[in-house]
């Protein structure tokens, strides 16, 4: 059985569509969520893929230690924290500040 990109892409969006205005989730979680651990690659080219849409909170969406590794996907390279701003996410150094405490686990929350 072929593996369907656009499917999985599909999922990603669903669940990136799902994640609280002022809280932030990992690739690796998304992933993990979705059945898929250890394709977090997969979720970010998800994330890029995105970008044009707007109804798909990417900004939300950073790598396992808070970092915003997609933000050069973003129209400009500070986008993706001035979104973040906007809801109440403090970002220091191109990393969330009290990323544990803002963190939201799809699997805490949704059930597949």
């Amino acid at each position: 059985m072929a593996f369907d990109k656009y499917s999985f892409f599909q999922n990603v969006f669903d669940v990136a569509k799902l994640i609280p205005t002022g809280r932030v989730t990992s690739y690796g979680a998304i992933a993990n969520y979705l059945g898929a651990k250890g394709s977090s690659r997969m979720v970010g080219w998800a994330m890029n893929a995105s970008i044009p849409e707007q109804d798909i909170p990417a900004h939300r969406v950073v790598n396992r230690i808070g970092v915003l590794t997609g933000k050069h996907h973003f129209a400009t390279p500070t986008l993706m924290q001035e979104l973040l701003e906007t809801e109440g996410v403090e970002v220091k150094n191109d990393k969330v500040v009290n990323f544990k405490e803002l963190f939201w686990d799809p699997s805490d929350h949704l059930q597949l």
